[in-house]
């Protein structure tokens, strides 16, 4: 029988930052169950076998505007730098995206200014007070040509909805811009951790020294018996946690497709790719309407890494179902309200804790996670502390 202060299910950002704190700041003791064969959850990175650093599920952009966020992860990765800048290929050529001057400026096919940009959209936009979905929050500020060309097919491909029946926060989510900020984020703050998340990961973890024990290619239920512990820190999907009672929430899952070229292959591509050592212009660029990928992203763009060679990965949406992974809660009314009655169960458990995007089924950003494991701790580690004295 093993004996912890909290048992985390969960090595990702979530049940790391948990761990750490309540180690370091309160001197309690973990045990961090992960069912994967890795640390870092769906943030962690590796290299390939042409020795390119890549995102293993995804790519994460890490940005933030709290100083709190960003000040805390500095204690176990230095920075690099990045505006991410991302373009959508449709119609047979790349456009500049997020919307903005640059954009209408392809789009009417000659130099511009903002003044004729918001012009226009004052022509376009469907006037829709308070948008509920996506479909209106975006043709409330571009109208129904931009929307087309860039957003109607990308949603329904990612989430296998119409966007009329999405919560408008899914699209609110990318700017609308009428000068020529072309970044894809808003926040202040926009970095990789500079030797990669798997190594800040790693350093999170060798900070705790042996105040946390890791069960790697461990499912936590087939080990709970044999442990003792006094919280119960989830990171998991909670409808898995209350064993489906209510139905299974629906989640969007992907599928990965790497392809590897080498500097002769690279070279053939410069036309395109604008630069030497990368196959497309841009960091990540979108497939809005003709592929079924939503997006290839080449990380190195943002990685800063010198190689010759380079990898891109298509991403293809992909139905939940078994063997696959729950990366997306879905932003939708009925989801929300299956969720809710989970989240009415989990108030009669005072010794757990429900944490990160699967365990609240929130489409939450990485600053936001480390921000609510961090409140975490800090609000069950006094109570712990107390039971040990």
């Amino acid at each position: 029988m093993f004996n912890t202060d909290c048992l985390i299910v969960g090595a990702g950002y979530s049940g790391l930052v948990a761990a750490e704190r309540l180690a370091n700041k309160y001197g309690l003791r973990s045990i961090i169950v992960e069912r994967r064969s890795h640390i870092g959850g769906n943030a962690h990175d590796e290299y390939d076998d042409h020795g390119v650093l890549v995102h293993t599920y995804g790519p994460h952009y890490f940005r933030t505007n709290a100083e709190r966020i960003k000040d805390y992860l500095s204690l176990f990765t230095e920075w690099h730098p990045v505006d991410y800048k991302i373009l959508s290929y449709t119609e047979g050529k790349y456009w500049k995206f997020p919307i903005n001057l640059n954009t209408f400026e392809q789009l009417i096919g000659r130099d511009s200014s903002t003044e004729e940009m918001e012009a226009w959209l004052a022509e376009k936009r469907i006037p829709i007070e308070s948008p509920s979905n996506s479909e209106e929050v975006i043709i409330s500020q571009v109208g129904w040509e931009l929307y087309e060309k860039f957003f109607k097919g990308y949603t329904i491909k990612q989430w296998h909805r119409s966007p009329k029946e999405l919560d408008a926060s899914v699209c609110g989510r990318i700017p609308i811009r009428t000068n020529r900020d072309d970044r894809y984020l808003r926040e202040t703050f926009q970095a990789l951790p500079k030797a990669g998340y798997s190594r800040m990961f790693q350093r999170m973890l060798a900070a705790c020294g042996d105040y946390v024990r890791l069960l790697l290619n461990t499912d936590y239920r087939e080990v709970m018996s044999q442990i003792s512990y006094r919280h119960l820190i989830y990171t998991g999907p909670i409808d898995t946690f209350f064993d489906d009672c209510y139905g299974t929430l629906p989640y969007r899952s992907l599928r990965f497709e790497r392809e590897s070229f080498d500097a002769e292959q690279l070279e053939r591509r410069i036309e395109i790719s604008g630069r030497e050592g990368f196959w497309q212009p841009a960091m990540q660029v979108n497939y809005p309407n003709d592929e079924k990928f939503t997006r290839i992203v080449e990380i190195k763009h943002a990685t800063g890494q010198k190689t010759s060679n380079s990898t891109i990965v298509r991403e293809y949406p992909d139905n939940f179902g078994p063997g696959k992974e729950p990366y997306y809660p879905v932003p939708a009314p009925d989801a929300s309200a299956l969720y809710q009655k989970y989240q009415e169960r989990t108030e009669a458990l005072t010794d757990v804790s429900f944490i990160g995007r699967l365990a609240t089924y929130r489409y939450y950003n990485m600053d936001q996670v480390v921000g609510m494991a961090l409140m975490t701790a800090d609000k069950i580690g006094p109570k712990l502390q107390t039971g040990n004295s």
